[in-house]
């Protein structure tokens, strides 16, 4: 692992990001550098430095302002393209300087004579997430999608948490032994990773219908401290993008009504 990959995590640590967001180069001669992450000065002159002048490219797993804003000075001081998407909905998380040169889709391939690395499209954290394989170590970039020790915000319009846990299935069909994550530590135990996630998000489902049942004509507000009762108030206003991702889910499915943003069990 140590020869292909290496980590460079950002000095921009906080709630949503954890101890920073985590940079990637990949390869030794020709190398893809994964999420050039936050426009930080520090941070960027560690990438070039680390790059030894061998970055060919630029991968965005998605253009949240943590992730992407750094690509675009990497791309112009190297004259190297930048391949990733655009969103789908709208954002206000979105990186506006982010324009790929190459717009990537599912199953597209990125291959030199030291890796491939495969580009797998989950949706969920955003319309545009993507996850890259290297087959070669069997191992998983997820950006945003799996992240060590937090969970990930699902923030509508542009989250959706259907997809997201549909995109969360779509990655048991690949043979992985590892995930090197956006943010935190590289994490093993993928499948068990991927299972207990996606039961937790399902059980969380289950908590905001029951609460529904017991509290009709409540709005989003109202079930807030009823829903993340085991979670910090300080933690209150992240939650709430991730309820209201949950009750639109339920609505979607037909297992709850919205009247006047008031939610009732059908």
């Amino acid at each position: 692992m140590d020869d292909l990959i290496k980590k460079i995590t950002a000095p921009n640590g906080g709630v949503f990001t954890g101890q920073g967001t985590n940079t990637y180069l990949i390869g030794k001669d020709d190398i893809t550098l994964i999420d050039p992450g936050p426009n930080i000065s520090k941070h960027i002159e560690t990438i070039l430095e680390e790059g030894r002048g061998k970055i060919k490219r630029i991968l965005v797993t998605h253009t949240h302002k943590d992730h992407s804003p750094a690509a675009i000075i990497i791309s112009k001081e190297l004259n190297i393209p930048m391949l990733g998407r655009l969103v789908d909905r709208e954002s206000e998380w979105e990186d506006e300087t982010f324009k790929p040169d190459t717009v990537l889709k599912h199953g597209d391939i990125i291959s030199t004579d030291e890796y491939t690395l495969e580009t797998i499209h989950t949706p969920g954290h955003a319309s545009n997430h993507l996850c890259f394989y290297i087959e070669k170590y069997k191992c998983l970039l997820t950006g945003d999608h799996i992240m060590d020790g937090s969970t990930v915000v699902i923030a509508p319009p542009d989250g959706n948490m259907t997809e997201y846990i549909n995109s969360l299935k779509l990655l048991e069909q690949y043979d992985i032994s590892y995930f090197a994550p956006g943010h935190g530590n590289y994490m093993e135990e993928p499948s068990k990773t991927i299972q207990s996630i996606i039961r937790h998000r399902l059980s969380r489902e289950s908590k905001v219908l029951r609460c529904i049942e017991k509290n009709q004509q409540s709005n989003l507000d109202e079930l807030l401290p009823l829903v993340y009762n085991d979670v910090s108030e300080m933690l209150h206003p992240i939650a709430r993008m991730s309820l209201l991702a949950h009750i639109i889910k339920l609505e979607h499915d037909g297992k709850i009504r919205n009247i006047e943003n008031c939610y009732s069990s059908i």
